[in-house]
């Protein structure tokens, strides 16, 4: 699996996709949160805290990660790469294990100069240093589960066709179902609006924003990217037999 895994990190940054991809989340966080007028400006919102950029981050995720997945599967099954790859001695778990961490770790190198915000913010404050790091690293640790619960829908979505185009849109919209839709749904839920909340990602996300690390948030997140990794197995045991 560790050269399946090597081989989709140097196939990432082989190509423009992996520069293209941090090159893109970090210009589009940077415009938003330092030039463009608007609510998601730090400089305007009058407080030392990266609130703004841990609201904006899930929705630009969204459009990117796809972007990173959509070939993982649909490309092998495009070029017949992927009957030579179940040829090769690895389970399938393993395979899509590979996949799923070479891709997570791309968008994880796309996150880590975002620390530079951290710094950049404590300066800002007043007094100097006046930022809740509680909350600062509970987020980011939020950002990270979001991040592998996105990239497991990816994925998934990426053994739905050969066709990068629709495995990317299809991945956008499982993503965007996950994240917003249950909260959209729980509005009109009434009484089981709190348990319709909870199915989505962005209530536990949210949760853990605050800075507690609560188990049932873990717990989540953790069923949600081996939920869609076992339907990626699935998916392609069916194809191998």
């Amino acid at each position: 699996m560790k050269a399946l895994l090597l081989r989709e990190i140097k196939s990432f940054f082989g190509s423009p996709i992996g520069y293209l991809v941090i090159a893109v989340f970090l210009l589009l966080n940077g415009l938003f949160l330092w030039v463009f007028e608007g609510d998601f400006n730090i400089l305007n919102s009058g407080f030392a805290d990266l609130s703004p950029f841990f609201t904006l981050a899930p929705w630009i995720l969204i459009f990117l990660i796809p972007a990173v997945t959509m070939r993982s599967f649909s490309d092998e099954k495009k070029q017949g790469t992927i009957e030579l790859l179940f040829t090769k001695p690895l389970s399938v778990w393993q395979i899509v294990n590979g996949k799923f961490l070479g891709a997570l770790v791309v968008i994880t190198l796309a996150i880590l100069p975002t620390f530079v915000y951290v710094f950049v913010i404590s300066d800002f404050g007043n007094p100097e240093g006046n930022i809740d790091m509680g909350s600062t690293i509970g987020s980011y640790f939020g950002l990270l589960f979001l991040v592998a619960g996105y990239t497991a829908i990816g994925i998934f979505a990426s053994t739905l066709s050969d066709n990068q185009i629709v495995a990317f849109i299809v991945a956008i919209l499982l993503c965007f179902l996950f994240y917003f839709g249950f909260e959209g749904i729980a509005e009109y839920a009434n009484y089981a609006s709190r348990l319709v909340a909870a199915l989505g990602m962005e209530s536990h996300y949210k949760s853990m924003s605050r800075g507690v690390l609560d188990t049932r948030d873990i717990i989540y997140f953790v069923t949600i990217a081996v939920l869609f990794l076992s339907f990626t197995v699935f998916k392609l045991k069916s194809l191998k037999w």
